[in-house]
């Protein structure tokens, strides 16, 4: 948390003020109603929430599945989301100028072999996000679907596995080029402003959904 403070003061050094951060750990289903509120409490009131939270992708053959793996995959992927949708409007200020913003991946619209149970909780994400804008109207709901994008989620890869990923891809989309955080941060920018969008996802994927 602190280097990603660092991070963010360094790019928008006038931002320096405004720029703070608080650690929370969502791993634990059972404790996630706790630890949410407790973020919040430290927060205080808001405008607007944008859950981004990920771990480990969970790809894992049908024979080898348990619901302890189910459970596992999905406790920051599905319910994370789920339990903040419950606890965020109340610090929230309201109506359609706040907004909730959850994150999914483009395997919710093109599986992918092995990744059945995250298949499952990130096209689950598209419906929880319709009926939450429901729910919890007049504030607005939607969801951001992001293709490959070289985050720390590919920490635990080789450089070498990431650049041949980061190949195997630029050559399959058609952008010609790798998804950048820059580039899928106009999605989420995009979904704070306009108070006109709710239940909506949009997809940023360098076209891959098209190959």
């Amino acid at each position: 948390m602190k280097s990603t403070v660092e991070k963010l003061i360094k790019s928008y050094p006038s931002a320096k003020d405004r720029v703070s951060g608080h650690a929370a750990n969502l791993g634990d289903y059972t404790k996630l109603e706790q630890t949410l509120t407790e973020l919040f409490e430290k927060i205080g009131k808001l405008d607007h929430v944008i859950y981004t939270a990920g771990d480990p992708l969970a790809m894992m053959k049908i024979d080898s599945i348990d619901i302890d793996k189910v459970l596992k995959a999905g406790t920051v992927r599905f319910f994370g989301p789920l339990i903040l949708s419950k606890i965020a409007p109340r610090y929230l200020s309201g109506g359609p100028k706040s907004s909730i913003t959850l994150t999914t991946g483009s395997v919710s619209e093109k599986p992918r072999p092995d990744w059945a149970v995250i298949n499952g909780f990130a096209t689950g994400l598209q419906g929880l996000t319709r009926g939450l804008a429901l729910d919890l109207k007049p504030i607005r709901v939607n969801l951001v679907s992001p293709g490959a994008v070289d985050t720390e989620l590919w920490s635990h890869m080789t450089e070498q596995q990431k650049e041949d990923l980061k190949k195997r891809i630029v050559n399959s989309v058609p952008t010609g080029r790798f998804g950048r955080v820059e580039d899928v941060a106009e999605s989420y920018l995009y979904l704070l402003k306009d108070e006109n969008v709710t239940g909506s996802m949009i997809s940023t994927n360098s076209g891959a959904l098209l190959v």
